[in-house]
């Protein structure tokens, strides 16, 4: 009888290898030990597991992910807002909601706490599908990198918004600013950038007043 390793079995069934260990966990599926430990598939035992119906019949799990550059933002309500947009979304799709997670901080941030546990939970096979407001939520820059890594755990990201919303622009230029700034202190110094720096925050300063006249209008 042919026995096949657990990333084997993973690839055989479509699944991230953590998967079968949490199957293994609830009962599902119950692998061969080899004396030194290892896991070890029967072919008998992963078309057993297909044929229950036991996978299909369970609910897609998935995880909520929001975030927003400022706390200004965030008291405005703007995470909330995102936030029940999405569990909003996981109640009309029928899922369960393995977690949900949110960042305060710049897109360009990669040390981020949310982001983090979003990277680590689909490691550990814990879902299926990331539910975000729109890529950029997710990262500025490097997303198809995060979403390459998701794909080879499993996990598919799904951007419920059909376009970013109005404010997300001056977020950008704020972002490319930022970079800017970072930049001109590493070529001029604290000293020679100071001027650029200078110029740079009152760029950005220009931006959140305009954004605050525009909704002044609305």
């Amino acid at each position: 009888m042919e026995l096949l390793t657990i990333s084997k079995a993973a690839k055989k069934l479509g699944v991230h290898p953590n998967s079968l260990r949490n199957w293994e966990k609830r009962g599902l599926i119950k692998p061969v030990r080899l004396p030194g430990g290892q896991r070890r598939y029967s072919m008998d035992e992963l078309n057993r597991l297909l044929s229950s119906g036991q996978l299909s019949s369970e609910p897609e799990a998935v995880v909520l992910y929001a975030r927003v550059s400022t706390k200004k933002q965030a008291d405005a309500g703007n995470l909330d807002r995102q936030m029940e947009q999405l569990r909003q979304y996981a109640r009309e799709k029928g899922f369960t909601v393995k977690a949900e997670l949110t960042d305060v901080a710049s897109g360009l941030n990669q040390k981020r706490r949310g982001l983090a546990n979003v990277l680590k939970l689909a490691e550990q096979g814990e879902y299926k599908k990331l539910l975000i407001e729109y890529p950029d939520r997710l990262a500025r820059f490097g997303y198809a990198y995060i979403e390459r890594h998701l794909k080879y755990c499993g996990v598919e990201i799904t951007a419920i918004a059909e376009k970013e919303p109005a404010d997300a622009q001056a977020e950008l230029v704020r972002d490319l600013l930022s970079i800017v700034t970072s930049f001109s202190a590493r070529l001029y110094g604290a000293r020679g950038g100071k001027k650029v720096r200078q110029g740079f925050r009152e760029l950005i300063a220009g931006v959140g007043a305009d954004e605050e006249a525009e909704k002044e209008t609305d």
